[in-house]
């Protein structure tokens, strides 16, 4: 039988599947940030139970999410892949043209003028969304041997990279925050505080993921790519009072952990940088009195990203203490720092878990991404845990390109 946490966490999901049309008739409701959390939830409790279920739906949440958000919405004139190949071409290849972010409303049009508050309702590509998905398709490829997910999720990457970044006349390149649906303009052009970090970390994980696939492997090598995001964190300031942030960096740091367990990032210093940052996050964070308001205003998905980042925490502190991962005397100080906010993710868990808080106007008008979230906190491995590769299952057969 699975703990209560596993337990709850399989109620939570099995939930969000009848809910969405991934394992029942009600139409499919597909967004690309809670999907990724779902995949990687899946194959979590996949391993936790030994249920292979679990291994089938996050399979069909991947072909679900190829085929509603890497094609064009069913109010635009446009039709088919978003990349513009044709149908067959599109099927081996689903990722080239990057994936909307399923939002309600449509794409702001080339003419039509910024609302800043609108814009958080319009459809188009999110780097950061793109991100979560190629680490969604890279868990896939670890957990069954399947090199196409992989090989998905590293075309996804040179995609991503291809039209986010670009060089201003300074010539250090910079990434843009939002773009259009076809990946031709820039609906916000600011960059994201922590998206060329992401880039970087993903980009890496993905060619350690290639590397150690047992079948020859093809697809983009994401040498430029890296290099590239590589550049971009350099002299960014990562520390943040957002708590997704904060729980971002966290998860960062762990990532890094694991890879450099097999060999060494070539970014000396990486791991204690984004543990500084996320330590003086957390200080802020902690003393502002947010989590003591009411929960009608606040955002339970932003608050499960630091309980999930924190998750995270214990995770590193159990590596570095059983000499798994290595770390230098300024990075171990920092993670005995960063402990002690362990409880702040407890706190934020039992809150949420409650149903009174459940019934609040900020749970049911996200519930999707809110109980996908909750679902990560209470059994994060499927996300948090680099999953060793397994070799191939046959269930695999559904998400793999078609000849």
């Amino acid at each position: 039988m699975p703990n209560p946490h596993t337990a709850e966490a399989i109620a939570l999901m099995l939930g969000f599947a009848q809910r969405t049309g991934l394992d029942s008739d009600r139409p499919q409701r597909r967004y690309l940030w809670t999907d990724a959390f779902a995949v990687c939830n899946f194959l979590g409790l996949a391993r936790a139970t030994g249920e292979k279920r679990y291994t089938d739906l996050a399979l069909c949440l991947v072909h679900q999410v190829h085929q509603t958000l890497g094609k064009h919405r069913g109010d635009d004139p446009r039709v088919g892949w978003i990349s513009g190949l044709s149908a067959h071409e599109g099927e081996r290849h689903p990722t080239r043209g990057g994936l909307r972010i399923g939002k309600s409303l449509p794409e702001r049009g080339a003419g039509e003028s910024f609302d800043e508050r609108l814009e958080w309702e319009r459809d188009g590509q999110y780097f950061h969304y793109l991100t979560k998905w190629m680490h969604a398709l890279d868990q896939v490829s670890r957990s069954t041997g399947d090199s196409w997910f992989n090989i998905w999720a590293r075309e996804l990457a040179q995609s991503a990279h291809d039209a986010f970044t670009y060089l201003p006349t300074a010539r250090t390149p910079r990434m843009y925050w939002k773009m259009s649906i076809d990946l031709t303009r820039a609906l916000v052009p600011s960059m994201g505080q922590h998206d060329p970090l992401d880039g970087y970390i993903t980009c890496e994980q993905l060619g350690d993921t290639a590397a150690g696939l047992p079948q020859p492997v093809g697809g983009p090598t994401l040498e430029d790519a890296t290099s590239r995001f590589a550049a971009m964190t350099g002299g960014i300031e990562w520390a943040s009072s957002d708590p997704l942030g904060i729980g971002g960096l966290l998860v960062d740091a762990y990532r890094v952990a694991q890879l450099n367990r097999e060999w060494a990032l070539p970014e000396e210093g990486l791991f204690e940088r984004l543990l500084t940052a996320a330590q003086a996050g957390l200080q802020y964070y902690s003393g502002s009195g947010e989590l003591e308001t009411v929960a009608e205003h606040r955002l339970a998905f932003r608050e499960l990203g630091l309980a999930i980042g924190l998750s995270a925490v214990q995770h590193i502190w159990q590596a570095v203490t059983q000499s798994q991962a290595a770390a230098s005397p300024a990075a171990r100080a920092r993670l005995q720092a960063l402990m002690r906010y362990v409880p702040l993710g407890e706190e934020i868990e039992s809150f949420w878990r409650e149903a009174e808080h459940q019934r609040t106007r900020t749970w049911s008008e996200h519930r999707d991404i809110n109980e996908v979230m909750l679902a990560t906190r209470l059994a994060p491995d499927g996300f948090l845990v680099l999953i060793p590769s397994t070799g191939p299952v046959s269930s695999a057969a559904d998400a793999q390109p078609k000849d």
